[in-house]
C-alpha cells in the first residue's frame, strides 16, 4: 500500500469525527495530579500491577501499554488479543481456532504449548496459551508489559506478559450493564454483568455472555461456510473484607466454545480468491476452559501479605481435513487437555510506608515463593485413506502422533527492592531462582500396526536464575528517564510429536537492555513514552512444522538472534472529552551467524512473524449534546509492516492497514452505536506456514478478518 493511501486513510478516519460541529461541553472533572488545581482537564493517572505490587504506570522503569475498562468499552474489545490495538511492537499470531493465539512482543514468540509472552488472569499465569485467548467479562484493566519479566514472573516471560485483572465487586451499591452487538455475517453477541453488596463487608459480581457468527470462508465443494463460531462464557466473584486490613476474593470463570473448522488453504489460492476453501470434509474446533482463583491479602501498617491460588482446566478437540483439498486423503482428530494448579505467597513493604534508610533514602521491597504443577495429555490421530500411505495398504490407517502425557512441576523464589534517593533517583535490583522438572511418556504408533512403535519415556530438570537492574531519575513529578538490564528465560521441555532428533529442547535465554523517557506535558494533558531496546538471544526456540506428522509442530533450538528497536506512545487530551492517541514501534529481529533450522543455515534471516514496524493513530470523542444526552465516537488506524512466515524467509506478508470506527449516542442509561471494523476491507494473510507436498505453493494460510459492521445496544443501571 502506498504511503499516500496510508495518509488518506488517516485523514478519513480522523476527519469523520473531528469534522463534527463544535458543541459546548461542561468542564471535565478528573483526578488532579500533585500540584494541579481541581477540575482542570488532565490525563488521569493509571495504577498497574505490572510488577506485582500496585504502582503508578509512569513511575515504573518498564515499557507497558495499559487498556482500562473504559478504553476497552469505547473500542468494543471482546477478546484479549483485540485489546492490543495501538500497543507498539505487539502482535498476535492467531488462527480461526480460539485456542491458537500466540502473543509476540518485539519479535519474541514461540508455540502455544511454550509461550514466550505469558498471560496472567488475576495473578494466575496461563502455562499453556491454549487457555489464554478467552472472551472478556468484567475486566478492569489489561496491561501489555514489554521486555523480560523473568526476575519477577520467572519462566516464559522473556518477551513480556499480558496482565489481565477483573473488576472488583462493588461494596457500595448495585450496578449492572447489558450490551448486545449485532452485525453482518449473522453476528450476535450479548454480555451482561451485575455487581453489588450482599452485606457491608461482602460483595458479589456475576457476568455472562454468548457470541456467535457465521463463517467468513466458503467451502466451494459444499457451498457452506467452514469457520462459524459460537461460545458461551461466564464469571462469578465473591469479595469479603472482614476488617480494614484483610480481604479475600474468589473468582470462578468458564467458557465453552463450539467453532467450525480451520480456514486454511493454499497460500497462492488465498491471494487470488480470499475466504474460499475446497475440501471434502468440514471439521470443528471444541474448547472448554474452567478456572478458579482465590486471592487473600492483608495490608498492615508496615508489611502486606498476598496469597494467590489458581486452578485452570481446559480441553480441546480439533477435527479437520488435513489435506485441505476436495479429495479424501487425510483427516486429523486432535484431543488435548491439561490441569494446572499454582500457588504464590508474597510479602512486601506497605505502599504508604517505605522503609526509611536515612534522611535521604527509602526502601520498598517484596519477596515471595511460587510453585506450580501441570498435567498435559494429548492424543492426535491422523487418518490416512486407503492406498494413501502405500499402494499395498487398501485400508485406512490411523497414525497417533502422539498419544501421551507430559507432567510439569516447578518451584521458585524471588526478591525485588527499590532504593529511592532524595525522591528523585530509584535504584531497583531483583532476581528470581526457578527449578523445574518435566516427565514425558509419549508414544507414536499406527493402527493397524504397520510399523514399529516409537516411544519417549524421559525426565529432565532445569535450574535458572534471572536478575534485573534498573536506574531511573525524576527531575520533576511528570518527567522520568530510566535504563534497565535483565535476563529472561523460556522453559525447556519435550515435544509431543517431533522428528527423532528433536524429542526435547533446551531453555531459551535472552539478555535485554532498555532505556526510556516518560513525560507529561502541557499541564498534564499530553503524555509521551519513548523506549529503546536491544535483545540478545541464545538457544532460540522456534516453532517448526513437523515433516513426519502433517499438521503438527515442534520446538527446536536453532541458535541465536538479536532484536533492536524503538517504541513511541503519545496520548493527548486536546479538549474536554477529546482524546488523540498514537504509537509507533520499530523492530529489527534477525538470526545470528551460525543459526541452523531443519538443517538449513538461516543466518541473518528475519525472525518470522515480526513486522518491521507497527503504527497506529486515532481519536476518541465524547461530548454532552444536552442534558442526559451524550454523543461519542472513535476512529483508529493500525498499520503493520511487512513480515516473513518462516525462518527461511521463503514467503511473507506485505505491509497492510486496518481502520476501525464507532459512533453513537447515550440517552440517560441507554446507548446505541454503530461500528465498522476493517472499514476498507483490506485483504491480508496474517498467518501461514510451510506445508510442502500437499499445498501447491508450499504454504497454507488463513485470510485476515474481512470488513464487519453492525450496531450495539447497551443498558447501564
Amino acid at each position: 500500500m502506498h504511503f499516500q493511501f496510508f495518509v488518506a486513510q488517516v485523514g478519513i478516519a480522523l476527519g469523520l469525527l473531528t469534522a463534527a460541529p463544535e458543541v459546548q461541553t461542561p468542564p471535565v472533572t478528573t483526578q488532579p495530579q500533585s500540584g494541579q488545581a481541581a477540575n482542570r482537564v488532565v490525563l488521569p493517572d493509571v495504577t498497574v500491577s505490572a510488577q506485582k505490587e500496585p504502582a503508578r504506570a509512569q513511575d515504573l522503569p518498564v515499557s507497558l501499554t495499559v487498556r482500562t475498562a473504559d478504553m476497552l468499552e469505547r473500542a468494543g474489545v471482546a477478546m484479549v488479543s483485540d485489546a492490543a490495538f495501538g500497543a507498539p511492537n505487539v502482535v498476535f499470531t492467531e488462527f480461526t481456532a480460539r485456542k491458537l493465539s500466540n502473543a509476540r512482543f518485539r519479535g519474541v514468540g514461540s508455540s502455544p504449548a511454550n509461550p514466550a509472552v505469558t498471560t496472567l488472569f488475576d495473578g494466575v499465569p496461563q502455562l499453556n496459551a491454549n487457555a489464554s485467548s478467552i472472551a472478556l467479562l468484567d475486566v478492569d484493566q489489561i496491561e501489555f508489559v514489554r521486555g523480560p519479566q523473568s526476575a519477577l514472573y520467572g519462566r516464559n516471560t522473556l518477551g513480556g506478559l499480558v496482565n489481565v485483572t477483573s473488576t472488583r465487586p462493588s461494596l457500595s451499591s448495585w450496578t449492572g450493564r447489558v450490551v448486545a452487538p449485532l452485525g453482518n455475517y449473522g453476528a450476535k453477541d450479548i454480555r451482561g454483568s451485575v455487581s453489588g453488596p450482599l452485606a457491608p463487608t461482602v460483595g458479589v459480581a456475576l457476568a455472562f455472555g454468548h457470541d456467535e457468527r457465521d463463517g467468513f470462508t466458503t467451502n466451494q465443494v459444499t457451498g457452506r461456510t467452514v469457520d462459524d463460531r459460537s461460545a458461551t462464557f461466564g464469571k462469578a466473584q465473591l469479595l469479603w473484607t472482614p476488617t480494614a486490613h484483610w480481604e479475600a476474593r474468589l473468582i470462578v470463570s468458564g467458557e465453552r466454545s463450539r467453532d467450525g473448522d480451520y480456514a486454511l488453504n493454499d497460500l497462492a489460492s488465498l491471494r487470488t480468491a480470499p475466504f474460499t476453501v475446497a475440501r471434502d470434509f468440514e471439521g470443528r474446533q471444541d474448547r472448554d476452559v474452567a478456572s478458579a482463583t482465590l486471592q487473600a491479602r492483608r495490608e498492615g501498617a508496615k508489611v502486606s501479605v498476598t496469597s494467590t491460588s489458581g486452578f485452570v482446566r481446559w480441553k480441546t478437540r480439533d477435527l479437520t481435513d488435513l489435506d485441505y483439498s476436495p479429495y479424501d486423503f487425510l483427516r486429523r482428530d486432535n484431543r488435548e487437555k491439561a490441569t494446572q494448579f499454582s500457588q504464590e505467597v508474597r510479602v512486601a513493604s506497605a505502599g504508604a510506608a517505605p522503609v526509611r534508610l536515612s534522611d535521604a533514602a527509602t526502601l520498598t521491597w517484596q519477596a515471595g515463593v511460587f510453585g506450580f504443577t501441570q498435567q498435559y495429555e494429548q492424543d492426535a490421530a491422523n487418518t490416512y485413506a486407503p492406498f494413501v500411505l502405500s499402494e499395498f495398504l487398501p485400508f485406512a490407517v490411523d497414525e497417533h502422533s502422539p498419544r501421551g502425557t507430559i507432567d510439569d512441576e516447578g518451584l521458585a523464589a524471588f526478591g525485588h527492592a527499590t532504593v529511592t534517593f532524595n525522591n528523585k533517583i530509584d535504584l531497583t535490583l531483583g532476581a528470581r531462582a526457578d527449578r523445574e522438572r518435566k516427565t514425558a511418556n509419549l508414544r507414536t504408533f499406527f493402527e493397524p500396526a504397520i510399523a514399529q512403535e516409537n516411544s519417549v519415556n524421559a525426565e529432565e530438570s532445569w535450574t535458572n536464575v534471572s536478575p534485573n537492574a534498573a536506574l531511573s531519575y525524576r527531575w520533576n513529578a511528570g518527567h522520568m528517564i530510566y535504563a534497565s538490564a535483565g535476563r529472561g528465560f523460556k522453559a525447556g521441555g519435550f515435544n509431543p510429536a517431533a522428528p527423532s532428533s528433536a524429542t526435547s529442547y533446551d531453555e531459551e535465554h535472552t539478555w535485554n537492555a532498555e532505556a526510556g523517557v516518560k513525560a507529561l506535558w502541557a499541564g498534564g494533558r499530553v503524555r509521551t513514552n519513548v523506549s529503546l531496546f536491544y535483545i540478545d538471544w541464545t538457544d532460540l526456540q522456534l516453532n517448526l512444522p513437523n515433516p513426519a506428522a502433517r499438521g503438527q509442530f515442534y520446538i527446536s533450538n536453532v541458535g541465536g538472534a538479536t532484536s533492536r528497536g524503538v517504541e513511541v506512545e503519545l496520548t493527548a487530551l486536546t479538549a474536554a472529552g477529546v482524546d488523540v492517541f498514537g504509537a509507533f514501534g520499530y523492530t529489527r529481529a534477525r538470526f545470528a551467524d551460525g543459526s541452523t533450522s531443519s538443517g538449513a543455515d538461516v543466518s541473518k534471516n528475519l525472525v518470522p512473524f515480526t513486522p518491521d514496524y507497527t503504527a497506529s493513530v486515532g481519536v476518541d470523542v465524547s461530548r454532552i449534546v444536552r442534558e442526559n444526552i451524550r454523543a461519542f465516537g472513535r476512529a483508529e488506524l493500525v498499520r503493520h509492516g511487512a513480515f516473513q512466515y518462516d525462518d527461511a524467509n521463503t514467503a511473507g506478508q506485505a505491509a497492510y492497514s486496518l481502520v476501525n470506527m464507532r459512533a453513537g449516542v447515550a440517552v440517560r442509561k441507554i446507548s446505541v452505536e454503530g461500528f465498522v471494523k476493517n472499514a476498507f476491507d483490506t485483504r491480508y494473510i496474517p498467518t501461514a506456514f510451510a506445508y510442502p507436498g500437499l499445498a501447491p505453493s508450499g504454504f497454507v494460510g488463513e485470510s485476515g478478518r474481512p470488513r464487519t459492521f453492525g450496531i450495539s445496544l447497551g443498558v447501564h443501571f
